[in-house]
């Protein structure tokens, strides 16, 4: 039996602007699920989620052409709209996930030693409730939050998140290295003594 490999995302994109449908179709369901998690593990919010991917998909339909593949991969561009469309939603409404804004971008110094490996988040949240993952992960500021949703949640390489967010690779690393410090922060400061936590897999946090 031969099996004929899947279309890229940038050969479904070209034959969505020659105006097959089912190139659509089959990029959506490719990519919709990603898309939506990503705007649910940002907002806390189904229904800003829910939005935010049909904003995403609609974006698609009426500007594919503004696509420009030498500034990055089409996941990278989807998830840049996703990105902007949550954002927006989060300023008109401050209810969602705004809590930990406050803090800032110095004293990142101060935190090496809390950093001294290449996954602390793994390492901390494998004795942490999913609950409490969610949670500590919601309370970062939103420029810290995507890093982590990014880099961590969604396995991206420091070049792909950059290319989402639309900034220097190495600003990706500082901004992910403060998250993952204030994170730990977070999450030892929940910790009562003397009380074991229940072992959670990370990946299923957001699941």
């Amino acid at each position: 039996m031969t099996v004929f490999p899947s279309p890229s995302d940038d050969e479904l994109l070209r034959l969505i602007l020659a105006g097959d449908e089912s190139a659509f179709v089959a990029l959506y369901r490719r990519r919709q699920s990603g898309i939506y998690r990503f705007a649910l593990q940002m907002s806390g919010s189904e229904m800003i989620a829910e939005d935010v991917t049909q904003e995403v998909f609609m974006v698609l339909i009426n500007e594919a052409k503004n696509y420009d593949p030498s500034k990055g991969s089409l996941s990278a561009y989807l998830y840049g709209i996703a990105r902007n469309h949550v954002l927006r939603a989060l300023s008109r409404d401050r209810s969602f996930v705004s809590i930990g804004d406050s803090y800032e971008e110095d004293g990142e110094a101060g935190h090496e030693q809390l950093v001294a490996n290449d996954d602390p988040l793994g390492d901390l949240t494998r004795n942490e409730t999913i609950v409490t993952v969610r949670q500590a992960v919601a309370a970062l500021p939103a420029h810290y939050r995507e890093v982590v949703v990014l880099c961590d949640l969604h396995e991206m390489s420091y070049v792909e998140a950059a290319q989402v967010l639309n900034c220097a690779v190495g600003t990706v690393r500082s901004r992910l290295h403060r998250a993952r410090a204030l994170l730990i922060e977070k999450l030892r400061a929940r910790n009562e003594p003397g009380t074991a936590s229940p072992i959670v897999n990370t990946a299923r946090c957001f699941a």
